[in-house]
């Protein structure tokens, strides 16, 4: 059975008209006279929500009893539960409204229930249930916050910090998340004992949440800041130029050793294929004296064709050795040589 509820006064002047109009969509199935207090009631806990919870949840409470079946008067219902620090009928009623509707935009809400009931291993079964590309960025980044705290609860400090670290840390841009998501972010960092980072991080949620203060009521993406690259983390991007010049030099000494040992194998191959075969190797390695273009022509075969004028000189050369042999000059006359061959 239910418990006594007494409806809390509606204030003449609120309409139904003030809720917002998906949600009075979602009334219509509703009788008009059962759809107009509804949504009277719902109009209230907008106005309330705020200022003052316990009675926000007061009017949900009466919407709900009223119409049980529609998903805003739960998820109402569930909000005002969740504010108010009831985290149980918070939980339930948050499963109800997915149930109804099939919408997952409140799973961040639901681990920070598990975690308020003391369960941060059931806070985390329930992140993970949900496949967080589906969901939309405003979600996506409360979701990564709330997983933080379920790993901070169970002392996973380092677990914590890599929930955070997300597309959306961008430090040069502000959404309405951006405040809250920076924030947890330096929280973990200083839990880590990096505290200048920590301290980094939340001047950029300070001046994020100065930039929304300011642009309040423009676009839902704000430029607001650009710094310089070396104003960034200095802390932490030193920390990961030296850690990644350090893999860097690493894997140059690795490769300068591998390179060494094949060296000193293939040396050792050599002078054992040496040892073993000193003649068989030098003639691979021994170079012709000359070697004949590809162009020349090949010789061809048949008697040697000699050269006249070379014949003539040798015959020339023999007679003036026979006549020098024999006392015969070219000055001598050739009289005395005629007479001697007359007597």
């Amino acid at each position: 059975m239910r418990a006594e509820h007494a409806d809390p006064l509606i204030p003449d002047e609120v309409d139904a008209r003030d809720l917002h109009p998906s949600a009075r969509n979602e009334l219509k199935t509703l009788q008009p006279d059962v759809q107009e207090r509804v949504s009277r009631h719902l109009a209230m806990v907008a106005f309330l929500i705020d200022d003052d919870p316990e009675l926000a949840h007061q009017h949900a409470v009466s919407a709900s009893r009223r119409a049980g079946r529609i998903p805003v008067a739960r998820e109402t219902l569930a909000i005002t539960a969740y504010r108010t620090g009831d985290y149980a009928l918070a939980l339930r009623e948050f499963r109800t409204y997915r149930r109804l509707s099939g919408l997952d935009g409140h799973v961040a809400l639901m681990v920070d229930c598990e975690r308020g009931l003391g369960r941060p291993e059931k806070a985390i079964e329930t992140g993970l249930e949900v496949d967080a590309q589906t969901l939309d960025t405003d979600a996506r980044v409360h979701l990564a916050i709330a997983m933080s705290g379920a790993r901070l609860d169970l002392g996973q400090t380092q677990q914590a910090l890599f929930e955070l670290e997300i597309p959306e840390l961008n430090p040069k841009k502000a959404f309405s998340w951006s405040p809250a998501l920076f924030a947890a972010y330096a929280a973990v960092l200083e839990d880590l004992g990096r505290a200048s980072e920590a301290k980094t991080w939340n001047q950029h949620a300070d001046r994020a949440f100065a930039a929304l203060a300011e642009h309040h009521g423009g676009s839902d993406e704000l430029e607001v800041f650009e710094i310089e690259e070396s104003e960034l983390e200095p802390e932490f991007d030193a920390e990961y130029d030296a850690d990644a010049d350090a893999d860097a030099d690493a894997d140059a000494d690795a490769d300068a050793d591998a390179d060494a040992a094949e060296a000193e194998a293939e040396a050792e191959a050599e002078a054992e294929a040496e040892a073993a075969d000193p003649v068989g190797a030098e003639p691979e390695t021994e170079q012709p004296e000359a070697e004949q273009p590809e162009t020349e022509e090949p010789a061809t075969e048949g008697p040697a064709i000699e050269d006249p004028a070379v014949e003539d000189i040798s015959i020339e050369d023999e007679v003036d050795e026979l006549l020098a042999a024999a006392g015969i000059t070219d000055d001598a006359p050739a009289e005395p040589e005629a007479e001697e061959r007359s007597e």
